[in-house]
């Protein structure tokens, strides 16, 4: 294999001020000719050659297109590629890679746009997600999205079109006032400048090109002041730091809380509760009931606290602990027997112990509601729920979510559930 002698110098840089640049990156300015701009601010960056640079140069614009790949081949010399930030990090490094060998190319980093927005928001960046969607589709960000991490940095397309699908997206996942919207323009550049965007109005018409995004999980107090009767938002609810979708979603809650046939009075127990949303806007609807909740994970009766705060609403008890444990350590004399039984976030041995240890002390007319991910493990539950007398049907609940891309909108599946339902 013939070796190629010259180099293809890929220089991330977060400034236009030739002065910013380190000594090295100066003196390979000084020596090269012939170098390749992103057309953007070509301007800026060929006055450097006025007032800086002795030699004559040749400037390339650069579109980081198939024309810069074919310049870059009928070069002969040593050139220079102009970057933003870092050109191995969702940058134009990654496409030089493919298309040279490893001995040809030279990377000079500079800080990452992100790096310096979070600098710039006083944020810390470790646990940040980063994704772009620079000439990308959006299923990236809508997968970051659906996690909530605490903060998200977005790399947008030049136009104003990827901040609208930003936008809407929070909207359909109905993230709007879970996240704070950072649009930072220009970041370290002359013009940078960043603000927090209210996303209930619309987009300023004055935004640069060179933009951002970074959103950061909102610091707010809830109220139930604009709760509805019915069907309460997902992002109500307090759940895990790093288990956010742990909880039943609101397509699936509203059913669940349909098919319990909520009694005026009475007793609902909610096993495997999680953040508690269902026992919670049950008891909402019916603030007469006694709800006890059950979830043996180290955290969830603080998690179930706070949402009942949020709803205003008062469990009887909560017992963070394994409900096997419990029912085995506790006769059943020392509770309010349920009238109203959600099933949920545990096994199939443990569903069945507990159909068997609860479903024959029930009533006629009282109620079991068992959401179901595994199919293989309905057959058992079914058959357990009739050999104590309850009439079973069996629902499959899939929904669609409509999502915004560039080409407009697709249909985002959430996970089917099975619901199967047991009345005495």
């Amino acid at each position: 294999m013939t070796e190629v002698n010259r180099k293809i110098h890929v220089v991330g840089i977060n400034s236009y001020k030739f002065d910013d640049l380190s000594l090295k990156l100066q003196n390979l300015f000084l020596e090269i000719e012939n170098i390749a701009v992103p057309n953007s601010y070509l301007e800026e960056i060929k006055s450097w050659s006025e007032n800086n640079l002795l030699k004559k140069k040749s400037f390339f614009s650069s579109k980081s297109n198939n024309e810069l790949l074919n310049w870059l081949r009928s070069q002969k010399t040593d050139v220079i590629l102009i970057s933003r930030g870092d050109p191995l990090w969702f940058g134009i490094g990654r496409i030089l890679l493919e298309y040279f060998s490893e001995d040809e190319l030279r990377f000079y980093p500079s800080n990452t746009c992100i790096q310096l927005a979070f600098s710039k928001l006083k944020i810390p960046w470790q646990d940040s997600v980063n994704v772009s969607i620079h000439g990308r589709d959006s299923t990236k960000l809508i997968e970051a999205l659906k996690a909530r991490p605490s903060s998200l940095s977005i790399i947008t397309d030049s136009n104003k079109k990827s901040l609208e699908i930003i936008k809407e997206n929070l909207s359909e996942l109905n993230l709007i006032e879970f996240y704070d919207f950072w649009l930072c323009e220009e970041i370290g550049f002359n013009k940078e400048n960043i603000r927090k965007l209210n996303l209930k109005e619309s987009l300023p018409s004055d935004i640069s090109s060179l933009n951002i995004v970074v959103l950061t999980k909102t610091k707010k107090n809830y109220s139930n002041d604009n709760l509805p009767l019915f069907g309460i938002s997902d992002q109500i609810f307090k759940t895990f730091d790093d288990r956010p979708n742990l909880f039943t979603k609101r397509e699936v809650r509203i059913q669940i809380l349909a098919d319990l046939e909520l009694p005026k009075n009475g007793v609902i127990w909610d096993i495997g509760a999680g953040s508690g949303s269902i026992g919670l806007e049950a008891l909402k609807l019916r603030p007469d009931l006694d709800l006890f909740c059950f979830d043996k994970r180290i955290g969830s009766k603080s998690l179930i606290l706070e949402n009942s705060k949020r709803l205003r609403v008062k469990p009887k008890f909560i017992f963070e602990e394994d409900i096997i444990n419990t029912l085995n350590a506790r006769t059943l004399r020392s509770f309010e027997k349920p009238n109203r039984l959600i099933i949920g976030g545990c096994d199939k041995k443990t569903k069945l112990q507990i159909i068997k240890k609860l479903g024959r002390s029930m009533n006629n007319g009282d109620i079991i509601v068992i959401p179901i991910i595994d199919i293989q493990i309905i057959k058992e539950l079914k058959e357990e729920l009739e050999d104590k007398n309850f009439k079973t049907n069996l629902n499959l609940i899939q929904t669609h979510k409509s999502l915004s891309i560039a080409e407009g909108i697709r249909l985002e599946p959430n996970n089917p559930v099975f619901l199967l339902k047991g009345k005495k």
